[in-house]
């Protein structure tokens, strides 16, 4: 089967968008708009040619690899005449896709769906339905236009390319789109999924609008939230972030009781999607005697990486009437983000009470809780 060919047309002024060049010269998210266009197109592999129609004013030394350049005409319909009769290839059911430069936010999906649905139609093109309410304006008053069955066309727009050339030499000059012509020849036409992203540049605010839409997404973020708790049992200090604090008791527990690691622990766990401490560490597992938590929130933290997260920030808050963590606080921050190889101030530690209420409120242990935020790598 023929690889398709595509024709972008760059040939129009553009005086609408207020800019002192021709628009698909212009820049948009460091490259020219029409750059964006041709290297979706260059790398789509089933596409096999490639002409750009462009007037006198394209840049100095513009020679994209794998696109020929040919000259434009005075109006849209000229210069994809002109491309046609540039190409290469002369098989008539080649498919050819016509796009337009100023539209740069073309994507491989949008040129799949045009591509299929030539094996049944004989033109197709990306479309969106109409959703702001239509009035027409006649002079005093306005009419209401119902909006059923009304589409936005947009563009690649893909023919067979006998069909097309048949359609355009008996067609006029000026036409809105290619569609058009082939309209007239009866053809039956697809509209596939069209995109937010295939909006044309037609007025100077409509730079700002493309490039959001085209401004690569951010790095994905999850949150997730963690809580433990621990009785008390006789002893002489507790441990919350890796830190000793003297008491007049122990955290009872299978490891050793840290609390706020625990829960930092199942914070990142959660996050991720990786279950929680005990899947990971169940205190049925002799290996985890008296272990120190900082094993479990180092293993959190690889497992989070290898699932593609990094931690970008967490917090730990202790719930207890004793003993005091304000003292304590700064080296228990430390310690945790020495640990997360965080920087400090991604590290929040801080503590409170329930007021003499719960078991917290009675000193029979300490409970602890943290959220945490990941970012993808």
């Amino acid at each position: 089967m023929n690889k398709a060919v595509a024709i972008i047309v760059a040939a129009g002024r553009g005086n609408r968008a207020g800019s002192a060049i021709a628009k698909q010269w212009c820049e948009l998210n460091g490259r020219l708009v029409a750059d964006w266009s041709l290297d979706v197109l260059s790398t789509h592999p089933s596409i096999g040619e490639i002409v750009l129609v462009a007037g006198d004013d394209a840049p100095d030394g513009f020679s994209p690899a794998g696109c020929r350049i040919v000259s434009g005409g005075p109006t849209r319909t000229q210069s994809v005449r002109n491309g046609l009769g540039a190409l290469v290839t002369q098989d008539p059911n080649t498919i050819v896709l016509i796009h337009d430069a100023a539209r740069p936010g073309l994507d491989h999906a949008t040129l799949d769906a045009l591509l299929t649905a030539l094996d049944t139609h004989d033109a197709a093109a990306p479309a969106l339905p109409v959703q702001d309410a239509l009035k027409r304006d006649c002079g005093q008053s306005l009419d209401t236009v119902s909006r059923e069955a009304l589409y936005r066309v947009q563009t690649p727009q893909a023919f067979r390319l006998a069909a097309i050339r048949k359609a355009l030499a008996g067609s006029g000059d000026d036409l809105v789109d290619d569609l058009t012509a082939i309209e007239a020849q009866g053809a039956r036409v697809k509209l596939v999924r069209g995109s937010d992203r295939l909006h044309k540049i037609t007025y100077p605010e409509d730079f700002e609008m493309v490039s959001r839409l085209m401004a690569p997404a951010g790095p994905q973020m999850r949150i997730g939230k963690g809580f433990d708790v621990h009785a008390f049992e006789p002893g002489d200090h507790v441990t919350l972030c890796g830190v000793h604090i003297p008491h007049v008791a122990r955290l009872k527990g299978h490891s050793d009781a840290d609390a706020a690691w625990h829960a930092l622990t199942d914070a990142i766990l959660g996050a991720a999607a990786l279950g929680d401490i005990g899947d990971h560490f169940p205190p049925s597992d002799d290996r985890w005697k008296d272990a120190d938590s900082g094993i479990f929130l180092a293993e959190a933290q690889k497992l989070a990486r290898e699932a593609g997260f990094a931690i970008a920030n967490c917090d730990v808050t202790v719930i207890c009437e004793a003993p005091k963590v304000k003292p304590h606080r700064e080296a228990m921050r430390l310690r945790t983000a020495q640990l997360l190889d965080l920087p400090l101030d991604a590290v929040s530690v801080k503590a409170t009470t329930t007021e003499g209420l719960g078991f917290t409120g009675r000193r029979e242990g300490i409970a602890a809780e943290a959220v945490v935020m990941l970012r993808g790598t």
